[in-house]
């Protein structure tokens, strides 16, 4: 493939770019609850999973699984601050993760479950979220995690499909040639 060829794939995934950017406006978002930095994560993520919706299912349960392990961890870190005051803090917080952890990992032996980094990822904007929005909770982190997850994952999903049939063209038309004798 040229590059003259090659060219109309990154300008259309610019363009997808540009139009998940502008759905995320302000003050008035066209999907509620999206935030396009975690988007763009999916987006990326769906490439590592393979580029197949069975791929795609995965990232999107490994993100809700991480969800639910960081907000497993954050509210066992304050039941053992409760439970067992000395080990509040730094203590708590590592038990927590050691538990949760042993989970996180375990979900490797379960098919639909087992595409671990989407679960570290999805665990990390958790975490990030909890940590630096001002008044979010478990249930506003995980909405905002799992709808801008679902629309990165549209979006590669879109990507993978549109550049699939636009490099059959390309090859269709390259065999054309050939047999045309040009």
């Amino acid at each position: 493939m040229t590059f003259k060829q090659f060219f109309p794939i990154p300008l259309f995934i610019a363009v997808q770019a540009v139009t998940l950017v502008l759905l995320d406006l302000q003050p008035n978002p066209v999907i509620p609850h999206l935030w396009t930095w975690i988007s763009f994560q999916a987006w990326a993520m769906y490439f590592l999973a393979g580029c197949t919706l069975k791929g795609g299912a995965k990232v999107f349960l490994g993100y809700l699984g991480g969800a639910l392990a960081s907000a497993a961890i954050i509210e066992l870190i304050g039941l053992i601050g409760q439970w067992i005051p000395q080990l509040a803090g730094t203590p708590a917080k590592a038990i927590a993760v050691f538990a949760v952890v042993i989970a996180v990992i375990s979900a490797e032996r379960v098919p639909m479950f087992n595409f671990v980094p989407a679960w570290f990822i999805g665990a990390g904007v958790y975490f990030g979220v909890m940590n630096l929005e001002k008044g979010a909770t478990h249930v506003s982190t995980t909405t905002h995690l799992m709808v801008s997850c679902a629309v990165g994952l549209v979006y590669g999903v879109v990507t993978v499909l549109i550049r699939g049939k636009y490099e059959a063209w390309l090859k269709a038309k390259s065999a054309q040639a050939v047999i045309a004798g040009e």
